[in-house]
């Protein structure tokens, strides 16, 4: 169970009901975790200005920063930022494959040399304390510039707040994410939901 219960959808600030209407347009249903959040407007108004910024703007793949959420998330073991990034995976573009083999960056075929630079340096970075060395910078930079590296770093760091958050209050896993970390995650290391089950 949830150690807090999100906040219904009605009375919001129109800025912030604004942006919960695209989550819900975009993903299909609006978070649980900002659904907290915002008993503190302001810390949920950052958040999803930090969001935005890291995830959707600069010139990495999207396809490849929620890849690489999705292993900080394994790395730090928040089952549901898990499912989410596995379902924000799917929805730019990642194929069920590169999801439910995601933890076998290293061996699987289906990902690239700068996919797996980019999946080591957040596995590593996602570790507490960080593992990351030169020799990840050494090879992350074969492929990306310094601007890409502090895109793909932000994503590791995104998911270090987002991971502590969830994990910490247990925040209850939507059914559609849910269900899509079931159908990709489960089937290459047995995903389940734990305690963020609803």
């Amino acid at each position: 169970m949830p150690h807090m219960n999100p906040l219904p959808l009605d009375d919001l600030p129109a800025d912030i009901q604004e942006r919960f209407n695209f989550y819900k347009e975009t993903r299909g249903f609006t978070p649980n975790s900002i659904q907290t959040m915002v008993r503190r407007p302001d810390i949920v108004r950052a958040f999803m200005q930090l969001n935005q910024a890291v995830l959707y703007e600069g010139t990495v793949p999207e396809e490849l920063k929620m890849l690489a959420s999705l292993i900080a998330s394994q790395a730090a073991g928040c089952r549901y930022c898990q499912a989410h990034m596995a379902n924000l995976s799917k929805i730019y573009k990642a194929s069920d494959e590169k999801i439910s083999r995601v933890w076998e960056f290293e061996t699987a075929d289906c990902f690239s040399e700068a996919e797996r630079a980019a999946l080591r340096l957040a596995y590593k970075g996602a570790m507490s304390p960080a593992q990351a060395t030169q020799e990840d910078f050494d090879e992350i930079y074969k492929f990306f510039d310094e601007e890409q590296v502090v895109e793909i770093v932000a994503s590791i760091a995104l998911f270090g707040f987002l991971n502590r958050w969830n994990d910490t209050m247990a925040t209850e896993i939507e059914e559609l994410p849910a269900g899509v970390a079931e159908d990709t995650l489960g089937l290459g290391f047995g995903w389940e939901a734990g305690k963020h089950k609803g």
